[in-house]
């Protein structure tokens, strides 16, 4: 005759063996199901970030399409308009600079009427001459990213 403690721990391991087998099932379909999420969302966010490149591409061709103005007229400039213009958007000169596509150091040179800008640099801030605060921080924040 079995030994009954033996006869008792077999079943007693093969209902632990069937509730495991039954838990480790539920495991792996969740297991799957978030690796299919995952690999979901891995392709969505390369798709957004080549759409992001090429929207960023675009936009700063437009930007360098945009900086020469169409007509032939000369452009005038002036200190004390750029001095208000960088204090009416609220950006630092450095900020302003990367706007304008120039140095740091040339906007405080220009500002303090010690120099003037040539006529490329002119074009460039008469295509920033209309901008508002938030479409200048949009630009920089493009042109930073």
């Amino acid at each position: 005759m079995p030994n009954l403690a033996s006869i008792l721990k077999q079943e007693i391991a093969r209902l632990a063996r069937k509730e495991a087998r039954a838990e480790i099932a539920a495991l792996k379909r969740q297991s799957v199901r978030h690796r299919r999420d995952i690999a979901d969302l891995k392709r969505q966010v390369d798709r957004q970030s080549r759409e992001i490149a090429f929207l960023r591409k675009q936009e700063k061709g437009r930007l360098a399409d945009g900086a020469t103005p169409k007509q032939e007229t000369t452009i005038r400039f002036s200190p004390a308009w750029l001095k208000a213009h960088r204090e009416k958007l609220r950006l630092s000169a450095d900020a302003y600079a990367k706007l304008v596509g120039v140095s740091m150091l040339s906007i405080y040179n220009w500002e303090s009427g010690r120099t003037v800008p040539r006529d490329a640099q002119k074009a460039k801030l008469a295509a920033i001459r209309d901008l508002g605060k938030r479409e200048a921080l949009a630009r920089l924040a493009m042109l930073d990213g």
